[in-house]
């Protein structure tokens, strides 16, 4: 079971950047922008990570890169922008994943480069230039841009635990994680008919020869129990407490043990189903 790391706490999509963007949305600080560009840069792109890349022209695609052994590296949105792909990863892989990207590189005719873009998201209307997160209605739009934006007032975890988004630093762990069982497909992050992609083989067999039987599902948690809490089921490790906001939280739970009585420390835990 990977361990989760302690921390508590429909919208019109634009088709690309717009420096002069009248709500320019509450800043997304933990994020950092990648631009890959040179005439390879799609193909480079299509034969590493989850999705399909011909979806950037309908706004965002949501992707994770893996290992050849199946496990989550890293996840991120691909961005159409003319003639570059932009990279919104989470600050703290972003420099990891830039590396990776140049071990596969090879002969591809691409650039990769960190860029001085901010990342803003924001709920309700999606000003012009914006894009509709891919994962969830819920989450509202992004967007992209030399100003950083307004300072956050949206509680985002509130958001991911209310409909179970899971997020790097939290309950995504690098080599440790399945997608599926963190949900990529109901997220729109993975693509079965795209074709080959490091660590496809593994994702598929998963798909379509097994029964998931762990994964995160949003708990009430009913008593003190903090992030990285292990949860019981009798004498039986269940799983273990994520992000926690108020009295819900993200658990990574085993299915054949969410029937019975859940404990985490003095808290007692129920699924929503």
């Amino acid at each position: 079971m990977p361990a989760c790391a302690a921390f508590s706490s429909p919208n019109d999509a634009g088709t690309g950047r717009d420096m002069n963007m009248t709500d320019n949305g509450e800043a997304a600080s933990d994020r950092l922008v990648l631009e890959v560009s040179g005439p390879d840069r799609s193909g480079f792109l299509q034969g590493l990570v989850t999705n399909d890349l011909g979806r950037l022209r309908d706004g965002l695609v949501y992707a994770a890169l893996l290992t050849p052994q199946g496990k989550y590296l890293a996840d991120f949105f691909l961005v159409p922008a003319g003639d570059t792909i932009l990279v919104d990863a989470h600050a703290h892989q972003a420099g990891a994943l830039q590396r990776r990207l140049m071990m596969y590189k090879l002969r591809a005719n691409v650039s990769i480069v960190e860029t001085p873009l901010f990342v803003r998201r924001g709920l309700g209307v999606a000003p012009i230039g914006a894009f509709a997160d891919p994962r969830h209605p819920a989450l509202g739009w992004r967007s992209y841009g030399a100003e950083p934006g307004k300072p956050q007032l949206t509680d985002w975890d509130a958001i991911r635990v209310a409909n179970g988004i899971p997020e790097a630093g939290s309950e995504l762990i690098p080599d440790e994680s399945y997608i599926l069982e963190a949900g990529f497909e109901r997220l729109n992050g993975v693509d079965f008919r795209k074709g080959c992609y490091v660590g496809q083989e593994v994702t598929a067999r998963m798909k379509h020869k097994t029964e998931l039987r762990k994964g995160f599902v949003t708990v009430q948690v009913e008593g003190d129990a903090a992030p990285g809490t292990a949860i019981l089921s009798g004498d039986k490790t269940a799983g273990q407490l994520c992000t926690r906001s108020g009295n819900r939280a993200i658990a990574w739970l085993r299915f054949d043990r969410m029937d019975g009585e859940l404990r985490a420390g003095d808290a007692r835990i129920l699924p929503e189903r």
